[in-house]
């Protein structure tokens, strides 16, 4: 062995070796015999030289701890991130739905406009007949609305912080009825200009201008000059009218739809033929021949009066030609303008016509609502009024979203009793108050008292198992002497208000407690000589009386007693044995 080391140390042996020889000789684990005998290598143990599969196994778990250092680092950095000063998120913005037709386009109206300052305003604009709903108790509103773009079908559904309503909900000469939408929105708490309450009242114009009427009868025919309008229900009742010509309006309609002139009788009963086709209700009023007429909006606090002239010749003076223009604001038609704005609640848009006759008079004939068109030149300047006023009452809801309490009366506060001692009869009846009986009037027997009969007074009690609301019943001998001295005594064992009846104090000064009584419990025998009563009618009944108020007030004290609720238990049983065992 020392020779073949020696010849390896030689360097012109090993260069004169075979290529591959020693190659074969330094590999570890080559097929032939190692000339190094087992023992020489467990005496003198050389180092494993790494093989490939080693090296990939330590690249693997190199990657692999260094991907858990990156892990490691990454969270580390999470929460750093997490405790440093997140930058400010920007709220929600408010939804405002919009119900008009497409003429209109309201998003710019409101475009740099804020709720509160913070809130952004979108506008998703639609007709009643492009939406459809579902009211939720606690979901709020879901709103779904299909419109057409730019020849392209738009599909959105949203839950809208506040709408405004421009639009009439209900029209007989349309065909459309929109009412259940305004349902809807107030079943999920939609707040609206004008109010849910206001425009679903304004569907039926006979029943606004009941409205009109109150004001009429309030302000008076000079401040507040009302035509004279009559109301039929049906065609039944349409046989004839005091004068000739009039106005017949059928139904709810707008634009002057629904509305004839009729010039005789024979006119106004084909007229009542047609309601009856119609099935619906209508109304008459005298035809005014009218110079102009006249027209005044309010929107919020903004005024603006509008006298419109027939050019064409049509009795109707918005329909064909008609010029328009705008005159001055008079006290007189700003309090018609406020009257009107009061009904349903109140309204903060509304408009009243009226009609000027060529003698001078003024007759109110309608009022409208959040749904008027405008008109005139100053348009614009009147929908962006409209848009400050939308913007001022979702500012308002937002600002009082917090301190406004709930629209449902919440339940009155619970009174918690007092913790009252369990004590015997007398020492419970002294702990309450009495209620003093009226001065100066007669003692009035009780009202929940059966009928006397010639039956013992024990058999008028409730029955076993049931405990009465108050310890107030007492015996026909206490009604007819209170004031003998055994019915004091067995009064101070009883409730207050027995007390009372029977005279033992007077009634506005409540009955001072007794002292130097012991509070314990006690025992079975001292509280059958305590309920002992010298006349014999009243032993069972007061006794039955005090054991109730002791199982009263063991009921309102605390509940950790068992104690004195056995006893009461145990007192109970035994009254009840004596009251029936005769």
């Amino acid at each position: 062995m020392n020779f073949l080391r020696r010849r390896l140390s030689d360097s012109s042996f090993v260069a004169n070796l075979p290529n591959g020889y020693m190659m074969d000789l330094q590999r570890p684990d080559n097929s032939t015999s190692s000339p190094v005998s087992p023992a020489m290598e467990r005496k003198h143990p050389q180092p494993p030289q790494p093989s490939q599969s080693s090296s990939t196994g330590t690249s693997i778990f190199s990657s692999i701890s260094s991907a858990m250092k990156q892990t490691t680092q990454a969270a580390a950095g999470l929460i750093d991130h997490s405790t440093s000063p997140s930058p400010p998120v920007a709220p929600k913005p408010k939804i405002l739905l919009v119900i008009d037709d497409a003429h209109t386009e309201w998003a710019k109206y409101f475009q740099g406009k804020k709720v509160n300052g913070e809130f952004d305003i979108r506008v998703e604009q639609a007709e009643f007949s492009e939406l459809n709903l579902a009211a939720y108790v606690t979901g709020g509103c879901m709103v779904d609305m299909q419109v057409m773009r730019n020849g392209t079908k738009v599909v959105r559904s949203f839950k809208p912080d506040f709408v405004l309503i421009r639009q009439h909900a209900y029209s007989m000469a349309l065909g459309e009825d929109f009412r259940s939408l305004i349902i809807g929105l107030q079943y999920g708490g939609i707040h609206t200009v004008n109010s849910l309450y206001s425009i679903y009242n304004f569907c039926s114009k006979p029943w606004v201008f009941s409205q009109l009427i109150k004001i009429f009868n309030s302000l008076g025919p000079e401040k507040f000059p009302l035509v004279e309008q009559t109301f039929f229900p049906s065609h039944k009742q349409m046989v004839t009218t005091p004068n000739f010509p009039v106005v017949v309006k059928l139904g709810h309609a707008h634009a002057g739809m629904g509305k004839v002139k009729v010039e005789n009788q024979h006119d106004f009963r084909d007229m009542a033929s047609i309601v009856a086709m119609a099935r619906t209700y209508a109304t008459s009023e005298p035809f005014i021949d009218s110079k102009y007429d006249i027209r005044i909006q309010k929107i919020g606090n903004n005024y603006k009066a509008y006298m419109r002239t027939s050019i064409s010749g049509n009795w109707k003076a918005n329909t064909g030609s008609a010029m328009l223009e705008q005159i001055a604001m008079t006290e007189r038609y700003r309090l018609w303008a406020d009257a009107c704005a009061e009904m349903f609640g109140g309204l903060d848009i509304c408009a009243v016509k009226a009609v000027h006759s060529k003698d001078g008079k003024d007759y109110i004939i309608e009022v409208m609502d959040s749904s008027m068109p405008l008109i005139g030149e100053h348009v614009e300047e009147d929908r962006q009024l409209i848009a400050d006023l939308v913007v001022s009452k979702m500012t308002q809801l937002v600002t009082t979203a917090g301190s406004t309490p709930s629209p449902l009366r919440p339940w009155p506060p619970q009174v918690q009793p007092q913790s009252v001692k369990t004590q015997p009869g007398p020492q419970l009846a002294q702990l309450s108050q009495p209620r003093p009986p009226p001065q100066g009037g007669p003692r009035q027997p009780q009202a929940s008292q059966p009928p006397r009969t010639n039956a013992p007074p024990q058999q008028r009690l409730s029955p076993q198992g049931q405990q009465p609301q108050s310890p107030m019943s007492t015996s026909p001998q206490q009604q007819r002497s209170p004031g003998s001295p055994q019915q004091v005594r067995s009064a101070t064992g009883s409730s207050p208000v027995q007390a009372s009846k029977a005279g033992v104090f007077p009634p506005q000064q409540p009955r001072p407690p007794a002292q130097g009584r012991a509070p314990s419990q006690p025992s079975p025998t001292e509280t059958s000589k305590q309920q002992a009563n010298p006349h014999p009618h009243l032993n069972k009944s007061q006794s039955l009386t005090n054991t109730f108020s002791i199982s009263e007030s063991s009921q309102r004290g605390n509940p950790n007693e068992d104690e004195a609720k056995a006893e009461t238990i145990r007192n109970l049983r035994k009254s009840f044995a004596s009251l029936f065992s005769d």
